[in-house]
C-alpha cells in the first residue's frame, strides 16, 4: 500500500527509548525478551532519524519519568507496578535518560515530558504540540508495542489523527507479541508501515 505522508503535517513520535529499557545495565532490559528484534527496532529507528533530521517533519520524544518514591503511582498495577517494585524510570537516574542515540539529535526532536502512564497523551501537552503545527498524520515508534505503543496509537486514532504504527521501529516483549500486534490488533485502528514509507516523502 502506497501512502503519501507531507511531512509538514506529520509527527513522529518516540515512546521508551531510555536507558532502562536499552542499555545493558537497564533495569527493564529483560522485559523485551526478544533481543535481536529489539537491536534490529532500533537501527532502523536510528536510520529513519538520520533521514528525517533535515525534514519539515515534527520530531516528539515522550519519555516517562516518575519521582524518586513514586507518588504518583496510587496503587499500580501490571507494568506500573513492576517499574515501581525494580525503581525504573526514577527521575535523576541513568535509567531514565533518553539513550544516546537520540540524544545526539539535540533539540531536533522536542522532548515533551511528563509521561507516567501507558499513553503518551495522558498528562503532557503532546496534543498540544500536534495541533500548534496542524499535524494530520501520528507516526508512532518504540516500546513496548502491547503496552505503551497501542494505548499510545489509539489514543491519537480516538483524537481524529491518522495514525501509523513502524512496524520496523517497534519491539515487543516476544516476538510472537510483536508479529500479533502488528498483523491483528493495530489494523483495527491504524496503517503498519515501514520506516521506509517516510523516506523521500514530501
Amino acid at each position: 500500500m502506497s501512502i503519501d505522508y507531507d511531512l509538514e503535517k506529520t509527527a513522529i513520535i518516540l515512546i521508551g527509548y531510555q536507558n532502562d529499557y536499552f542499555a545493558s545495565d537497564g533495569l527493564l532490559e529483560g522485559a523485551l525478551e526478544d533481543v535481536e528484534g529489539r537491536v534490529k527496532m532500533l537501527a532502523h529507528t536510528e536510520a529513519l532519524l538520520a533521514e528525517l533530521e533535515s525534514t519539515p517533519a515534527l520530531i516528539i520524544s515522550t519519555p516517562i519519568v516518575f519521582t524518586s518514591d513514586y507518588r504518583e503511582l496510587l496503587e499500580p498495577t501490571g507494568i506500573l507496578e513492576v517499574i515501581k517494585d525494580v525503581g525504573a524510570f526514577r527521575e535523576g537516574e541513568k535509567g531514565s535518560e533518553t539513550i544516546p542515540e537520540l540524544r545526539q539529535y539535540g533539540e531536533r526532536i522536542l522532548e515533551v515530558p511528563g509521561k507516567r502512564g501507558l499513553n503518551a497523551f495522558s498528562n503532557t501537552e503532546l496534543e498540544q504540540k500536534l495541533q500548534e503545527r496542524n499535524i494530520v498524520d501520528v507516526v508512532i515508534a518504540g516500546v513496548v508495542t502491547s503496552i505503551c505503543i497501542d494505548s499510545t496509537g489509539r489514543a491519537a486514532h480516538e483524537r481524529g489523527y491518522r495514525v501509523s504504527i513502524l512496524g520496523d521501529c517497534t519491539a515487543g516483549r516476544s516476538a510472537f507479541e510483536q508479529e500479533f500486534y502488528l498483523e491483528k490488533i493495530f489494523p483495527l485502528y491504524a496503517r503498519v508501515v515501514g520506516s521506509g514509507a517516510l523516506l523521500g516523502a514530501g
